[in-house]
């Protein structure tokens, strides 16, 4: 007895239309070639600085990328293999990321730490004007993304606005060096960025890893969801209530509702529509709900497969 709930799902489809793939294909264009021209600067101008904000916007624009690329593919239905269609590849494309940004921030890291005990003068007009062309060019992408109501979007545009304030601090910097013989200025503002961006990288690799294996996305969602499927009359107890979620927006849910009393076809009928009504609000991508009768054996205590040791004696008892 499965619902299938894809109005959710088409809101999301929605916001993803031509109009916001060609969006974030201009923003990945845009910073993806940016970041080319500022691996360069940062080794001309000698700045580690820029070589952070460097390896931040590669980040960036991997992650536009992969929107972009994911806002395609998302859009391609289930096949009998995947079944759930291939939303989940979103998470994949952020543990990859998540990895290029730490390996970047090392090498950072390890270019910028011997610099502070032994700083070397950047080039200063060069920083400057990367700098200005850095605000100039994140300021115009996240102005292409601004508007765009998808998840991704507002995700991406938050990374691009956090990019013109690195790129102010870059040049903040700059025009402090130009004037005032401080060259251990540009180490320390490297460190710092790149710290930034790890505790970043860190803490959303590991919502990212939740996620892969399987964590409840909300935990009180979960509450109310048992909640509310409890106000049911004649609903005595729910068990194997399993909550995850595909890609950190569409969520599954399967659960096993156990009634209290023997009905009929009407009676169940109510039941589910009930279970329905109750179920809306939490715009779930899939439920299955498995009604027990009384007297009927769960399927699944006897079928190691979902249960732990524990809640089988448990149910044994």
């Amino acid at each position: 007895m499965s619902h299938h709930h894809h109005h959710h799902h088409h809101a999301h489809e929605h916001s993803l239309e031509s109009g916001d793939t060609t969006r974030i294909g201009w923003a990945f264009w845009l910073n993806f070639i940016f970041t080319i021209i500022e691996f360069i600067g940062g080794w001309l101008t000698n700045s580690v600085a820029i070589m952070a904000d460097a390896v931040h916007d590669l980040g960036d624009s991997l992650s536009i990328g992969l929107a972009w690329y994911l806002s395609k593919l998302g859009k391609k239905s289930a096949t009998e293999k995947y079944s759930y269609g291939f939303k989940r590849l979103s998470l994949m494309g952020a543990m990859i990321n998540g990895a290029i940004l730490v390996i970047g921030s090392i090498w950072v890291l390890s270019e910028a730490i011997p610099r502070i005990t032994n700083p070397e003068m950047p080039m200063t007009e060069g920083m400057i004007g990367l700098a200005i062309l850095g605000i100039f060019v994140n300021g115009l992408a996240a102005y292409k993304l601004h508007g765009g109501g998808s998840m991704n979007e507002k995700v991406l545009n938050w990374h691009l606005i956090e990019d013109v304030m690195g790129w102010c601090a870059v040049l903040i910097v700059a025009i402090v060096l130009h004037f005032v013989d401080w060259p251990i200025l540009d180490p320390i503002l490297s460190i710092a960025f790149t710290l930034f961006i790890l505790t970043n990288v860190v803490k959303y690799v590991i919502q990212t890893m939740a996620l892969f294996l399987q964590g409840v996305p909300d935990i009180n969602t979960r509450e109310a969801i048992t909640k509310a499927l409890l106000t049911i009359e004649h609903v005595d107890e729910i068990h194997h209530l399993h909550f995850w979620s595909l890609d950190g927006e569409q969520h599954v849910l399967t659960a096993h509702v156990v009634i209290d009393c023997d009905i009929d076809n009407n009676k169940l009928r109510e039941l589910k529509s009930e279970v329905h009504r109750l179920l809306a609000p939490f715009n779930l991508a899939h439920t299955t709900i498995e009604f027990e009768l009384p007297g009927e054996p769960c399927r699944d205590d006897n079928d190691n497969l979902h249960q732990h040791a524990h809640d089988h004696q448990h149910d044994e008892i």
